[in-house]
């Protein structure tokens, strides 16, 4: 993944999240909790001037985006959808595979993580330091690329991270090493609307 940062947020809860479902591709709308969840974040997400808001195309992240901040223009990138869990979708999240296996009539790990990739590539080449509103999926797909692994905690509902490398530690030719902060730690820091000094900032993962 391009060495650039950026913000990632989950979308808010919806009713198969609620019940521990697998939601994949099922294009579920925010419940009453995901709307309030969506609202509460405008305080921080409202206080910066984003390069550009990426959004999901599932109905969730968009609702997401829109109660969050109500103002923004948003730009819906296909390709940060989640995965496609096939005969999988609707059933208990007991019931998953493994995150490297294929669901039965569904999206490859590589597939996954490609496109998503993929689409943060061609964001980060183009915007300095974008908000991305998607789903869990895709942020284990960025945990993978940048750790090697997908497992580990889910992410909760509208808990914007900063993912962002660190410079000071860069080397030519060689791969980035990342970091993981809240966003909310990170904008306490900052004056609001001005790019953060990345450099300056103590990251912990």
């Amino acid at each position: 993944m391009r060495p650039e940062p950026f913000v990632f947020m989950r979308h808010g809860q919806t009713a198969a999240n609620a019940c521990g479902l697998i939601c994949g591709r099922l294009d579920v709308p925010l419940d009453a909790t995901g709307r309030a969840q969506a609202r509460a974040a405008q305080g921080l997400l409202g206080a910066t001037r984003w390069s550009c808001v990426a959004v999901s195309s599932a109905l969730r992240a968009r609702q997401t985006a829109q109660l969050a901040l109500p103002e923004a223009a948003l730009t819906p990138v296909h390709d940060l959808r989640e995965r496609d869990w096939g005969e999988l979708e609707g059933l208990p999240l007991a019931q998953q595979c493994d995150y490297l296996d294929t669901p039965p009539g569904g999206e490859s790990w590589a597939d996954f993580v490609g496109r998503v990739q993929g689409a943060l590539d061609s964001l980060l080449a183009q915007f300095e330091q974008p908000l991305v509103i998607a789903h869990s999926g895709v942020w284990r797909a960025i945990h993978f690329a940048l750790y090697g692994t997908p497992h580990g905690p889910r992410i909760g509902n509208t808990l914007p991270m900063l993912v962002a490398p660190v410079r000071a530690q860069a080397v030519p030719g060689q791969a980035a090493d990342w970091q993981l902060l809240p966003y909310e730690r990170v904008a306490r820091a900052s004056r609001p609307g001005i790019p953060l000094e990345l450099d300056a900032v103590s990251y912990t993962h």
